[in-house]
């Protein structure tokens, strides 16, 4: 297994110039949605497989911060006593993020020595990755990036092209960090997003997030948050009032809504944990059960009736069954915070429709039936649908036969797309 890259962060000459132009955190290094740049670089070099991060030129450690290199002739004497790994050398001003900085660590050069984009990034492969070090710490050092690229060109020759994927940002001016922020809130929109999801939620949780991430305020703190707000919204679809189930229906989508922020604040402060995705799975399905169980009780009060508590446990049963399948099945036993598809055939029909079942844009139908003091009509749906969504997700992870050609593997379990799974996303 290859080694994983060192990245060589390269501290200005001099930081009073952009020290005054752009906010800094303690360590001297911008500050991005909470985190410095040298915070960041470290956070996803170890998000992306544990690369090393040193900062040449640096007099001190920051607390916390990347270990100082004095020169190259350091680093050089460094890398002469560690298994051979690829260097990335990049300004400390670069915006480290986590998607490119994997497709650094699994790139491969080839017969290349070295690659780069000019005035922003820097690598070298493991094999030459000593002998360039070297080079560098003649004649007094590389001090800067420019000089890494003219000492490289002199010593192997031009540089190959970075492979695709790989675009980091430099951060030197106060509308760079406007335009890093807006960059990694960009990337946190998932394409499972519906499309209310993607055209109201998102906006308004991004929005939210990029002031929480500059507080303490943390993930899990945000899971309970929205939990509460929507657990609060219960109550009110007791009444047959338009009004009060209006209101009702308002706090659900605002749960929603919120729902978004907790996974945008650990993503963008690297605060994934298990707990996390966890405290998210089951505070969505409270919220759902409390939600379709409130309605029921509500329409049989309005009605004097027994008949739509039937409704409501078929609504809160599906819904906790289903939800109770997935994490025995896909989560109990997972010890990261993030949960990947294990789906070998996520564009299957069925895994496509358990998908587009599960997005949260009923929700809007919830409200628009509120206005009308009509949101038992929505209990129907979600008695019908709640129980036939946990249907179809048993059917979905039935054993199957292996193809012909790997029938020696036996039987495996049937594709199930966990995007139509995950937290928040069990329900009518």
């Amino acid at each position: 297994m290859p080694e994983p890259p060192t990245l060589i962060l390269l501290a200005p000459r001099t930081a009073q110039g952009a020290a005054a132009r752009i906010g800094r955190a303690p360590d001297g290094a911008p500050t991005i949605l909470g985190l410095s740049l040298t915070q960041r670089a470290i956070l996803a070099a170890r998000r992306a497989g544990g690369a090393q991060v040193l900062l040449l030129g640096g007099n001190a450690r920051p607390a916390p911060g990347p270990a100082p290199v004095a020169d190259w002739r350091g680093l050089a004497a460094t890398l002469a006593q560690s298994p051979t790994a690829p260097l990335i050398v990049a300004p400390a001003a670069i915006l480290a993020e986590t998607d490119w900085l994997e497709r650094a660590a699994s790139a491969r050069l080839g017969p290349a020595a070295w690659a780069a984009i000019p005035n922003r990034i820097v690598m070298i492969s493991a094999a030459w990755a000593r002998a360039a070090a070297e080079a560098l710490a003649e004649d007094g050092g590389a001090e800067d990036l420019a000089a890494v690229e003219a000492r490289l060109s002199r010593t192997f020759g031009p540089p190959a092209p970075i492979p695709p994927g790989i675009d980091p940002m430099i951060v030197q001016s106060r509308e760079d960090v406007r335009a890093a922020e807006r960059r990694l809130l960009k990337a946190l929109t998932k394409e499972t997003d519906g499309f209310m999801a993607r055209h109201v939620e998102r906006p308004i949780s991004l929005f939210i997030s990029r002031r929480l991430a500059r507080t303490a305020i943390t993930p899990n703190q945000m899971s309970l948050i929205s939990m509460a707000v929507g657990i609060c919204g219960g109550p009110f679809f007791l009444s047959g009032r338009p009004l009060m189930q209006t209101i009702g229906a308002l706090l659900f989508l605002a749960h929603s809504i919120l729902d978004g922020c907790d996974g945008e604040l650990a993503r963008l402060k690297f605060q994934q944990s298990r707990w996390g995705g966890v405290l998210d799975f089951w505070g969505d399905n409270i919220v759902h059960s409390v939600i379709f169980g409130s309605m029921g009780v509500g329409w049989s009060l309005s009605a004097g009736a027994l008949w739509p508590l039937g409704l409501g446990a078929a609504a809160v049963l599906g819904t906790l069954a289903s939800a109770g399948f997935v994490y025995w099945r896909l989560m109990r036993l997972k010890d990261s915070g993030g949960f990947t598809s294990v789906s070998a055939s996520p564009d299957r029909p069925l895994a496509r429709l358990l998908d587009s079942a599960s997005r949260r844009d009923f929700i809007y139908l919830v409200v628009l039936l509120a206005l009308f003091g009509r949101s038992n009509w929505f209990l129907i749906l979600a008695a019908i649908g709640a129980p036939i969504y946990f249907a179809l997700v048993l059917f979905a992870s039935r054993p199957q036969a292996a193809p012909v050609e790997g029938a020696r593997q036996g039987a495996r379990a049937a594709p199930i797309d966990e995007r139509s799974l995950g937290p928040g996303r069990i329900g009518p």
